[in-house]
């Protein structure tokens, strides 16, 4: 499928199939046009990344570094939604503090 970005270049996504073996391609062999913006696709996302970085940086843990990996499943019709593995979401999330970090100093806990 093809996604346009704002500036108006195209980005080509290759299809997957779905659970019931259809692929959604065009009439001509072309790849489907996407009905969003591939930055409208990936809206979600980061909607989703924000909130999670917000839950982790804010809570009692602190860490000093968050690293989060999506899997992004990229469709048609929805534009990007969290990839399923098996039958669970894909999201896995990474804390770190670095060595010799004082917390009690810094105030963390």
């Amino acid at each position: 499928m093809q996604f346009t970005t704002e500036s108006g270049a195209a980005v080509v996504v290759e299809g997957v199939e779905d659970e019931s073996g259809a692929r959604l391609v065009s009439r001509d062999g072309a790849p489907a046009q996407a009905a969003r913006t591939f930055e409208g696709a990936l809206e979600g996302v980061r909607t989703a990344a924000e909130s999670a970085l917000r839950v982790f940086r804010d809570g009692s843990l602190r860490p000093d570094a968050v690293e989060l990996e999506f899997g992004v499943k990229l469709t048609a019709e929805a534009g990007a939604v969290i990839a399923k593995g098996a039958a669970e979401g894909h999201l896995v999330v990474k804390l770190s503090w670095a060595p010799g970090t004082d917390r009690e100093a810094s105030g963390r806990r």
